[in-house]
């Protein structure tokens, strides 16, 4: 009986999909480190973030998605850091029964975010696992000394802001899942594509990166939903909010999602999954950002105010008091 095809050893793989997509700090993948050489006058900011099948994306996604997205995630908070990619390392646990056709898709989604952002990959390990595939990555960036836009930073007064549009991400794991609501239904083809694609392929805003640094006084990515992350924000900085849910920018086939069924509006501001940039900005410095914002291209939409009551959230929907059972997702 044939014994197949030998699988290809772990220096095999890493020389054939990932060295490729290798930048100089990562030393051709040829050592056991990498070497980042930050300028003078900069500091690295470091973010990592892990994904596990079946948590936080089917275990039959496309391949080449899962490799986009997986980076996707650290890139969007550096941008809200306002940092620079320098690059990232890469764990990847492999479950029993993966195929090298598997990995070769995973390798060109994740190199072509790489290429699209210049965040090289400078090294990591790969491993087998008996459990469900799992990825993490960390990544590295660089900011001016001193110009970090941490989550600490609101004031009271300051203009609450949100990038690109809510709840697309959610709403895209619904049209994208094995089971799909009746709702999906009285989507256009082209909005159920679109809303897809948003889950599958976030769009880290690395171009407001600059902006940000500039301009705002506290900042963070909307990753588990944006009610419970303005909350976190809110935590960091020791202050409160009030919040016009109806300012919150929607996309078009998000508000038709919404219009099919009004509860689906709960899920776009809670349900995470966007990677846009929640951002606070003083009265002085808001209408520069969003002037910066405009012009790299993602526009900036002022939804509320900073309050001084520490830890008071106020939601007006139609100028009512809005409350939520569960304000984000959340991992455990």
């Amino acid at each position: 009986m044939s014994a197949g095809p030998e699988r290809p050893s772990e220096f095999e793989l890493i020389a054939r999909y990932f060295a490729p997509m290798a930048g100089p700090a990562g030393l051709g993948l040829l050592d056991d480190a990498a070497l980042l050489r930050p300028g003078r006058g900069y500091e690295v900011v470091v973010t990592v973030d892990a994904l596990v099948a079946g948590v936080h994306f089917f275990p039959d996604d496309p391949p080449a998605s899962i490799g986009w997205k997986a980076l996707a995630v650290n890139l969007s908070d550096l941008a809200a850091k306002g940092a620079k990619p320098e690059g990232f390392v890469l764990t990847l646990a492999l479950p029993h029964g993966w195929t090298e056709g598997w990995l070769a898709d995973f390798a060109t989604g994740l190199a072509r975010l790489a290429g699209e952002a210049g965040c090289p990959l400078i090294g990591g390990d790969t491993v087998s696992t008996p459990g469900p595939l799992t990825i993490s990555i960390t990544a590295f960036g660089t900011v001016p000394a001193g110009r970090m836009v941490a989550r600490s930073g609101a004031k009271p007064g300051d203009v609450v802001l949100v990038s690109g549009t809510i709840g697309d991400g959610a709403l895209g794991l619904k049209v994208h899942g094995p089971d799909q609501p009746s709702w999906v239904s009285a989507l256009q083809p082209q909005g159920r594509a679109f809303l897809a694609d948003r889950y599958l392929h976030p769009r880290p805003r690395l171009g407001l990166a600059e902006a940000l640094q500039r301009h705002a006084s506290a900042a963070m990515d909307v990753s588990d939903g944006l009610v419970g992350d303005l909350v976190k924000l809110l935590k960091a900085s020791a202050l409160g909010a009030e919040i016009d849910l109806e300012a919150v920018p929607v996309s078009d086939p998000a508000r038709a999602a919404i219009m099919a069924d009004p509860a689906l509006a709960e899920l776009a501001w809670t349900g995470g999954d966007d990677y846009e940039i929640l951002c606070t900005a003083s009265e002085r410095e808001y209408f520069a950002l969003v002037a910066a914002a405009a012009e790299a291209g993602t526009p900036l939409t002022p939804i509320g105010r900073i309050k001084p009551e520490a830890g008071v959230v106020i939601w007006r929907e139609n100028g009512e008091p809005r409350s939520f059972a569960r304000g984000s997702f959340s991992h455990f």
